[in-house]
């Protein structure tokens, strides 16, 4: 007895129709994240301590709700370790929020390191895409290449960068995601239109 599998393009058809139902939806994100790429960029400084002590407050409440999570545990182990994970969440939490400057150091290089992963996987994603968008797939291979090119020189400039970098990498990740996102979202657009003139 065989499980049937989606195949590549049966992926494909399902992101292009998803485009297609929601774009209204993917164009209005990627305004959104574009204006606030732009005011990212106008304003590192700001943008880095913001990023920071948002992550932070994440961090924070992950650790309170594990506190009340882990008297679900069922044993000693499972106790423990969820006592230990809430507890390193909390500490986390509590060093960005109240020591932004300092956290914005170790999380600008995580954040370096999701931009190097995010940037092979938007990539490997345009090529893969390619046709079912193939007027717009160009965007997102550009997306992904200047997130590897920015996160190189966040590294070539260390430490230094540290103060500036999240910000800035920020606001040009989000300036180039949602210039990507609102080319898929035109490009849904002109198929509705083309489906709509051939039902005519």
């Amino acid at each position: 007895m065989s499980t049937a599998s989606p195949t590549l393009s049966d992926m494909q058809r399902a992101v292009r129709d998803t485009v297609r139902l929601h774009w209204q939806l993917f164009l209005a994100q990627g305004v959104i994240m574009l204006i606030l790429g732009v005011l990212a960029i106008i304003w590192p400084g700001i943008s880095t301590l913001a990023v920071d002590i948002y992550v932070g407050w994440l961090f924070l409440l992950s650790g309170i709700i594990g506190i009340f999570t882990m008297f679900l545990a069922r044993d000693v182990q499972a106790f423990l370790w969820m006592l230990l994970t809430a507890a390193l969440s909390l500490f986390v939490g509590v060093m960005l929020v109240w020591h932004p400057a300092e956290g914005a150091v170790s999380l600008t290089m995580v954040l370096t390191v999701f931009f190097i992963v995010e940037g092979i996987f938007q990539i490997v994603a345009s090529l893969s895409y390619r046709d079912v968008f193939p007027g717009q797939w160009g965007w997102m291979l550009a997306s992904g290449i200047a997130d590897l090119i920015l996160a190189g020189i966040i590294i070539a400039g260390w430490p230094g960068t540290a103060t500036w970098a999240l910000g800035l990498i920020v606001g040009i990740n989000l300036i180039t995601s949602g210039a990507a996102i609102i080319m898929v979202a035109l490009a849904g657009r002109d198929v509705v239109k083309t489906l709509a003139s051939a039902s005519r």
